[in-house]
């Protein structure tokens, strides 16, 4: 993916307001292309988060709970912003990890530049407040759906939602994320196949 085609995900996040080519110039300089190979982090627990932009591959986020064990907390695909917001927002070092489960190919920014394009932008600001709503209506989505969802009901939200996952993820992670044991995710597929 292009940075024109980043510009396009941005303008389709704002379909009422047209970005002109001089904003598009000023939000270029404020973005870095990076490639993040196969099994990196993107980021590492104890990091401040910056800004990214996710233009191919597929992320996995995990943190380690209280018996040193990877839980899986979030997937992202192509095409969506990432980061940790709490992190990056208040400069917090991540309590969250954001590994590559391909190459991937990122657009980066930080906090400073960020802040630049939102106070000098108004068209890039409402990109990123449609962002954040996309993001927190997500996470909140994803909250409630562990407290009044059954175990089968999360895994076929998962698959209408996000079926790269069960191509790059391996049943550990998604059982993880679906908040199951991996026996319990087996009886789970196996049951929906019936």
């Amino acid at each position: 993916m292009s940075k024109s085609e980043f510009f396009n995900f941005i303008q389709a996040n704002i379909p009422n307001i047209s970005i002109e080519d001089k904003s598009i110039n000023l939000i270029a300089d404020q973005f870095e292309e990076k490639i993040i190979p196969k099994d990196d982090y993107l980021l590492i627990e104890g990091k401040v988060s910056d800004y990214y932009f996710l233009s191919e591959g597929f992320l996995r986020v995990f943190t380690i709970d209280t018996d040193g064990n990877e839980v899986t907390t979030y997937f992202y695909s192509k095409n969506r912003i990432v980061f940790d917001a709490a992190s990056f927002f208040l400069k917090l070092p991540s309590t969250e990890n954001i590994k590559a489960m391909t190459d991937c190919k990122v657009f980066i920014t930080n906090f400073n530049q960020l802040n630049q394009l939102f106070h000098s932008l108004p068209e890039f600001r409402e990109f990123g407040r449609q962002m954040l709503v996309k993001e927190f209506v997500a996470y909140k989505k994803r909250t409630l759906a562990m407290i009044n969802q059954t175990p089968e009901q999360r895994y076929l939200n998962l698959i209408e939602s996000n079926k790269d996952v069960f191509q790059y993820a391996n049943l550990g992670q998604i059982a993880s994320y679906l908040g199951v044991s991996e026996r319990t995710l087996n009886r789970i597929r196996q049951n929906s196949l019936e």
